[in-house]
């Protein structure tokens, strides 16, 4: 249950900030819009933040062994093959438009590339900051 609840809230704050900047900022979505896909985003981090966090130790596991280097290409393979799905089904119920959606999916795709060794890193810190969780950084 404490490590539902750690990686759950930093999936929340972090997906939270970022795809409501790219959302509104990049691909130009309406303020409502932003407000709807980022309300429906809540219950579907609850339900997919704990599992992202597990299939993202799963893979780095597999991905890197006993070689660190690979923690770049680990956590961006997790990090697109977890969460483009699920981001395309949250913009399809925000009522977003297909030319809104694919702005919105490339945008999110570029900024998953950067932004996933530093969100695998946030959810490591995140995960020994709050002293909730057995289980440490992966890396």
């Amino acid at each position: 249950m404490r490590s539902y609840v750690v990686d759950t809230l930093a999936a929340l704050i972090f997906f939270t900030v970022v795809a409501a900047f790219s959302e509104y900022v990049i691909a130009g979505l309406g303020a409502r819009q932003v407000l709807v896909s980022r309300l429906t985003t809540v219950p579907v981090l609850f339900l997919t933040g704990w599992p992202y966090g597990l299939w993202r130790d799963w893979l780095v596991r597999r991905m890197t062994g006993d070689r660190p280097g690979r923690m770049l290409f680990a956590d961006t393979t997790a990090f697109l093959s977890f969460q483009v799905p699920v981001y395309l089904a949250i913009l399809a119920i925000a009522g977003a438009r297909p030319p809104e959606m694919a702005a919105a999916l490339g945008s999110a795709i570029v900024l998953m590339v950067i932004l996933s060794r530093p969100y695998g890193l946030f959810l490591d810190w995140f995960r020994v900051r709050t002293s909730l969780l057995g289980r440490g950084p992966v890396s």
